[in-house]
């Protein structure tokens, strides 16, 4: 059985109009073995097949990214939700505890007693333009296969 590659990319993420609004130039480069919950699918299928030097413009759907915009991840929810929070404004985010795992929200509206925020990951229903260089391509060790993630 062949083991899953482990991937080493700079990448740069514009938005529509070509502004880059995301780097790892000048800082770590984005690891990760193909298969894994922490790179997003467009990515991971961009880069299979590729090697070292190669560099790429991938465009990724929001289906291959965070999803579509989910309007049911919007939620009103009580002022007094936020106790100890004095003085809450549109744009603060914060983590909740609530449920199986720990989730970040936005405020996106306030009003009157009411807040409220989208757990939405802050790119869903985006479509990603990236531009990749290829840094590295290797086998999995036995160690990142038994963590599911590259060292």
């Amino acid at each position: 059985m062949q083991r899953p590659a482990v991937y080493t990319v700079h990448y740069r993420l514009k938005n529509r109009a070509g502004e880059v609004v995301d780097t790892s130039e000048g800082g770590e480069p984005l690891y990760f073995m193909q298969g894994s919950e922490g790179v997003i699918k467009g990515i991971q299928e961009a880069v299979v097949g590729r090697g070292p030097g190669d560099c790429l413009e991938v465009t990724v759907p929001p289906e291959m990214a965070y999803g579509e915009h989910n309007p049911d991840f919007v939620r009103k929810v009580p002022r007094s939700a936020f106790e100890g929070v004095e003085d809450l404004k549109v744009g603060m985010t914060f983590q909740t505890n609530t449920g199986e795992q720990a989730q970040v929200v936005k405020i996106v509206a306030i009003d009157g007693n009411l807040v409220h925020v989208d757990a939405n990951h802050p790119l869903a229903g985006f479509t990603l333009y990236f531009d990749l260089e290829i840094i590295q391509v290797r086998e999995a060790t036995d160690e990142e296969l038994a963590l599911d993630r590259p060292q």
